[in-house]
């Protein structure tokens, strides 16, 4: 009985999404101009497509389509998906291959694990494969964001570290007489890290923009979901306008942020240890369990 409820509830489900995801609502101004840009850009696209398709093989292809249909419809319906924006320009990654990844994914767990069931000899009713299909299927579109979230926040950590380094040699060129713009840049062109790397494609940006450096890092922070960087571009922008004594507030700054990520290591480290604590108190009660078993049988 608990199996055709189950079974029940999942083919409403699906019901409901598929009717979700045929009713094509009304979009924005937002979502109708990103939808001409995608049009605008759908011809270049499907050249750039052709011209690989000798390159990759077919899953690469179909991975590639599945996430453009996806992605014009996300954005049809103006969902804009900030947070996985930010975290795939970390990565360096498109929202096309990210959606295609998922879609994948999900198909193939929606096809797998009911397979799986029933060759286990689990799937005696209907209901049981079907649950376990479209569990596998949610879990297998969600799979790929909460990877992709643990990676971002790694490299927003190293990006973090590198900023401090950053601002250390940006006081450095100041001290040697530099302008804050010729600074910047100075700064951003040791090193071939890829936090450097994004700080010197900023900055050349800005140049060829007209914008000053710092609204280009905070460009910058904003698309990378770093909030250093905002603050820094905010900094930055009170020292530009008002020509503010800037080189030992940003040794400050970087000071601080140095102080910050040697707290959250600190932090870190007391975490393993409270787990591996926490292992052999386990291991220990397991073990009492295993001396005192046979003599507390024999009592009864």
């Amino acid at each position: 009985m608990i199996g055709e409820l189950l079974a029940g509830a999942a083919v409403g489900l699906g019901i409901f999404l598929v009717v979700q995801l045929s009713s094509r609502p009304v979009p924005g101004i937002a979502a109708t101009l990103a939808r001409l840009d995608r049009s605008r850009g759908g011809l270049r696209r499907a050249l750039t497509e052709s011209a690989a398709a000798g390159k990759t093989d077919r899953l690469d292809q179909v991975r590639t389509r599945l996430g453009s249909r996806l992605e014009d419809e996300y954005g049809a319906r103006g969902w804009g998906l900030g947070r996985t924006r930010a975290d795939l320009a970390v990565m360096n990654r498109s929202m096309t291959t990210h959606l295609g990844t998922k879609a994948l994914l999900s198909l193939a767990a929606f096809v797998w694990f009911p397979a799986a069931v029933v060759l286990l000899g689990y799937g005696s009713s209907v209901g049981v494969p079907v649950v376990v299909a479209l569990g596998a299927a949610v879990l297998g579109f969600l799979l790929p964001d909460l990877t992709l979230r643990r990676e971002a926040e790694l490299r927003r950590r190293d990006f973090r570290h590198v900023v401090g380094s950053f601002l250390d040699l940006v006081a450095m060129n100041l001290a040697g007489g530099r302008g804050l713009p010729e600074a910047l840049m100075a700064a951003s062109s040791f090193g071939d890290h890829w936090a450097m790397v994004r700080l010197r494609q900023a900055l050349s940006n800005a140049r060829i923009m007209g914008w000053t450096p710092w609204e280009s890092i905070s460009q910058l922070g904003k698309e990378l979901g770093i909030d250093e960087l905002r603050d820094l571009a905010s900094a930055l922008a009170l020292a530009g306008d008002e020509g503010a004594r800037i080189r030992s507030s940003l040794m400050a700054r970087a000071e601080s942020m140095r102080r910050k990520e040697l707290v959250d290591v600190e932090g870190a480290a007391g975490e393993s240890s409270q787990s591996m604590l926490m292992a052999q108190l386990l291991m220990c009660i397991a073990f009492l369990v295993f001396l005192a078993y046979p003599a507390v049988s024999q009592l009864g």
